[in-house]
């Protein structure tokens, strides 16, 4: 039987913990964390991003948090504690439940990135 988005979403919010960006930065704060922008590209390219964030497009994401990929990013360990946004919330929650399904269990997904900008976060400007 086909799956729609909402099912997607649905199943994705139940495995990932939303978070606040207040209860994000006090994760920072504590270290051993990973800020991951599953947006595209031009997105961060056009507002910017969380400042120390690691931008991989959700396309990309089983590749990099992939050991055994030739593709695999550093950046990614699955002790870690890994924290999640996106434009909206949608694709982090999404990206979320892959990263567990993947073996990454501390997965939070902070929501949008406007979210982030309008409680204050610090932000990596845009290169113009």
């Amino acid at each position: 039987m086909a799956i729609s988005v909402k099912q997607m979403l649905e199943e994705a919010n139940a495995v990932v913990i939303k978070i606040t960006p207040a209860e994000a930065k006090e994760m920072i704060g504590k270290g051993n964390v990973l800020v991951l922008d599953v947006r595209d590209a031009p997105e961060v390219e056009k507002s910017g991003k969380v400042h120390g964030a690691v931008n991989v497009s959700r396309g990309m994401l089983e590749f990099r948090a992939d050991p055994e990929s030739p593709y695999y990013d550093k950046a990614f360990a699955r002790d870690k504690t890994v924290i999640l946004y996106c434009a909206s919330g949608g694709r982090s929650a999404l990206a979320g439940k892959l990263l567990r399904d993947m073996g990454y269990s501390h997965v939070y997904n902070v929501g949008g990135f406007k979210d982030w900008v309008d409680a204050g976060g610090a932000i990596e400007k845009p290169v113009l």
